[in-house]
């Protein structure tokens, strides 16, 4: 078995859609990023590289890199789990913060979507919704977003692998 975990933050800007976990959500703002800027996302495809240690989102699908301007980070996800075939994701854990809008109604859509794109239950993702009490310099002030992911993996068993057994 392996734990990642991932981070990321970005920017709130105009003339942007807010997008979480694939769902766009209602808002006069959304991230800065050279792709959607879909900051779950982002920090779920660090924690999954991470958790087999083959680097970051940023070495995989460099800001520096055209193909990956504007493009959905749900393709990025999918991509991100053809990198790290041979494991299996046992369940996801995220905690998003943002002072506004309320994310309460939207959770059981962005869990839907993370649950159809990486092909597991529903009930194996958390999605957490915090705010920054007014006090944490831009995210408390309305002005940035914060996700935080921790996956476990565990590995698919293979025709040469017969220990997988014990480890599940």
């Amino acid at each position: 078995m392996r734990v990642g975990s991932g981070w990321d933050l970005h920017r709130l800007v105009e003339k942007r859609p807010l997008m979480l976990g694939g769902v766009q959500i209602p808002h006069t703002r959304g991230e800065a990023g050279h792709s959607d800027g879909d900051v779950l996302i982002h920090a779920i495809i660090d924690a999954l590289l991470g958790a087999v240690a083959i680097g970051d989102i940023g070495s995989h699908f460099p800001p520096s890199d055209d193909r990956w301007k504007d493009v959905s980070s749900l393709e990025l996800l999918q991509m991100t789990l053809e990198k790290i075939k041979g494991w299996k994701i046992v369940n996801i854990d995220t905690t998003v913060i943002l002072e506004n809008p309320k994310l309460r109604p939207y959770i059981d859509a962005i869990r839907d979507s993370l649950s159809q794109t990486c092909d597991i239950p529903i009930e194996c993702i958390s999605v957490k919704a915090k705010t920054a009490e007014g006090i944490l310099g831009e995210v408390g002030q309305g002005e940035a977003i914060i996700a935080q992911a921790i996956v476990l993996l565990k590995p698919v068993p293979t025709d040469n692998c017969t220990e997988l057994d014990e480890w599940v």
